[in-house]
């Protein structure tokens, strides 16, 4: 066993540094054996990074038996290809058995893949699409810090990944909230893929980190006692800290030292022998071959760490708007996050915001709870990472953003957070057409094809002030992530029969359940959000008609129950009706749903053919056909061809 410091002594004792030596010599050997038996993999940047690992691992306020411990030093690696490295290290350090991850490293059924996933014990989070780490790292720290732990976060990072502009942006937000808990040391190995970082892109970091106002260490990345001093804890830290630390690819086997090919190509039996023996390591390919071809592992996992969440067990008495409301949507979030909050002073959400808190509603909380407001400005790529990581520190967290920021522009984030099973709250203002002049480029009428498509997020589409009310509050109390959509304009509160409102006094919301918003016999229009108002007006139209049309709400538009499903089939025409692209959206959704079914009625799709154009919502519905009066009209026709027919 390698003695733990906590980097506190000045240097590492002898003992320290002779155990590392020998455990990274073991980390390399293991490298060249996972990556030959799976004939593919990072070998190259892996070996770089080996002493970095093994330095961090063995060395940090990490715990091999409980290695979710609250308050535990964080070690988060961005360049997730370097999997082998990382594997080893902690396989060898007793976080699990080594043997096993070599053995089936990238093989189909084994935890262990091609890059590092949350799931392994002591991976604090899964990358590999780069450029992701220190934007998690900036979560983890501020929710850290709120909960009030001095634990330290490490972030492992490539050089040539540092091209990315993601990163540039979680490096300002780091030194604008003074996260002096994370050290991030960058791999510079000089190689990528194409060839020297300095010709395919170059970038001078030390530079850059410094004129961002980070402190910045420069050492041998290979050298274990000057590597320790660079990570040992500052005396009195003004912000994040970057240690340079330079290395060698392929590091300890000759053939492959400083030879980009190497990066992300395994070696051959014959080279892999090579490599094994300039280790020192015995050759027992052949027979790890052997164990690998008898089969793919049964199904070993780990306890999964991801799912669930925090939660509030409080959400507060709703709020009721009456039918003379004269509100929007946004406002109504706005007001039941702040409810939240003051119904949970020990559990305050975290919000995010990118520049738009009075257009999404965010500014009387950032007022009253200014320390748990966290304003980002514009950067949303790295807002939507920092909120998924700070998710998964046992926070309840919102990120309130427009819809094409929300949705459209960081979809690949949203696809991490969704992988990493986070906790997120995100809010989408501005959804549709209902953005009127600001045009096409801000109309976010895509968001249920792209949100939609992750596995582990539920999207909810309120229909009006109280809908959104009650929908706010249930996400803030159900682990998960959660994409509640909402448009830009005022937005009638929707009555009943008895002129209340029907999503008021006694509606308790339901996440997949639909919404009868008028009974009706002659066809059955499936509509969500705002158009809900509208649809109760096409409707009014018809029954003036002698048409009697049955208006639903669904606002979960991803998960249609099979009890809409079943009353759909009841008519003889379905019509859905969105403000959204046609082809990706509700309609397309229940299409899909009713396909497989016999007895499906005929399905008028009602929604956003191509882009808007920039004017008055209205004029946009009506250049779409989407005003009642239109949807009237086209509904009458349907069923007088349906009639003749």
């Amino acid at each position: 066993m390698i003695e733990r410091t906590r980097f506190q002594p000045p240097e590492p004792p002898a003992g320290v540094v002779g155990g590392i030596e020998a455990l990274c010599r073991q980390v390399r050997g293991d490298v060249i054996r996972m990556t030959t038996l799976a004939g593919s993999g990072h070998p190259g940047g892996s070996m770089s990074s080996t002493e970095i690992f093994a330095l961090l691992w063995s060395q940090a306020a990490v715990d091999p038996e409980n290695p979710r411990m609250k308050g535990r030093d964080r070690i988060l690696v961005s360049h997730g290809h370097t999997s082998p490295a990382v594997y080893s290290v902690l396989g060898r350090l007793g976080f699990f058995d080594a043997g096993e991850a070599v053995r089936t490293f990238r093989l189909a059924g084994s935890p262990f893949e091609g890059h590092i996933e949350r799931t392994v014990p002591g991976v604090e989070l899964t990358t590999g699409n780069l450029g992701q780490g220190l934007s998690g790292a900036c979560g983890f720290a501020i929710a850290d810090r709120l909960a009030g732990f001095s634990n330290r976060i490490f972030v492992v990072m490539g050089d040539g990944e540092q091209q990315k502009g993601q990163i540039v942006e979680a490096r300002r937000f780091a030194k604008a909230f003074g996260l002096s808990s994370i050290t991030v040391v960058v791999d510079m190995n000089g190689l990528q893929i194409s060839g020297r970082t300095a010709d395919v892109m170059p970038v001078d970091l030390e530079a850059e980190y410094s004129s961002d106002g980070w402190e910045v260490i420069r050492v041998d990345g290979h050298d274990i006692p000057a590597l320790y001093r660079a990570l040992r804890p500052s005396g009195n830290p003004a912000g994040p800290r970057v240690v340079l630390a330079e290395t060698v690819m392929g590091r300890g086997v000759s053939f492959m030292e400083n030879d980009p090919q190497f990066h992300g190509r395994a070696l051959t039996r014959a080279e892999a022998g090579r490599a094994l023996a300039e280790l020192g390591i015995p050759d027992d390919l052949d027979e790890l071959a052997e164990a690998r071809r008898a089969g793919r592992p049964a199904g070993r996992t780990f306890h999964s760490p991801c799912s669930g969440g925090a939660v509030l067990d409080n959400v507060g008495n709703p709020r009721t708007y009456p039918p003379d409301h004269k509100g929007d949507n946004r406002s109504a979030f706005g007001l039941a996050l702040t409810d939240l909050a003051s119904v949970n002073s020990d559990r305050v959400p975290l919000v995010f915001d990118c520049d738009l808190a009075a257009s999404v509603k965010t500014e009387a909380f950032a007022k009253a709870y200014p320390s748990h407001f966290i304003q980002s400005g514009i950067m949303e790529h790295h807002t939507a990472s920092a909120a998924g990581a700070a998710s998964l520190a046992d926070r309840v967290v919102f990120w309130a953003d427009f819809g094409v920021f929300a949705a459209d522009e960081t979809f690949n984030q949203h696809r991490l957070n969704d992988i990493n099973m986070t906790n997120l709250k995100v809010v989408a203002t501005h959804c549709g057409l209902d953005v009127g002049p600001d045009g096409k480029t801000h109309h976010c009428i895509k968001y249920l094809a792209l949100m939609g498509s992750l596995r582990n997020c539920s999207v909810i589409v309120p229909a009006d002030p109280n809908q959104t009310d009650r929908a706010v509050r249930f996400a803030a109390a159900n682990p998960g992530n959660y994409f509640i959509a909402m448009g830009r304009s005022k937005t009638p509160v929707i009555t009943g029969p008895d002129g209340t409102p029907l999503f008021g006094e006694g509606y308790r919301f339901v996440y997949g359940a639909h919404d009868l918003l008028k009974p009706g016999k002659d066809a059955v229009l499936v509509t969500m959000g705002s158009m809900c108002h509208r649809a109760l007006e096409a409707a009014a139209i018809l029954e003036r008609r002698g048409i009697a049309l049955e208006v639903i709400s669904a606002s979960c538009p991803v998960s249609l129950s099979p009890a809409l499903l079943d009353r759909i089939r009841g008519f003889p025409l379905a019509v859905s009706y969105e403000d959204h692209d046609r082809e990706t959206g509700l309609g397309s959704r229940i299409a899909v749903a009713l396909s497989a079914e016999r007895g499906a009625p005929p399905l008028l799709r009602l929604g956003v053919d191509g882009y808007g154009l920039s004017g008055d919502p209205e004029a946009l519905y009506e250049m779409q056909g989407l005003l009642p009066e239109q949807v009237a009209d086209t509904i009458e026709k349907r069923l007088g061809r349906l009639t003749s027919s």
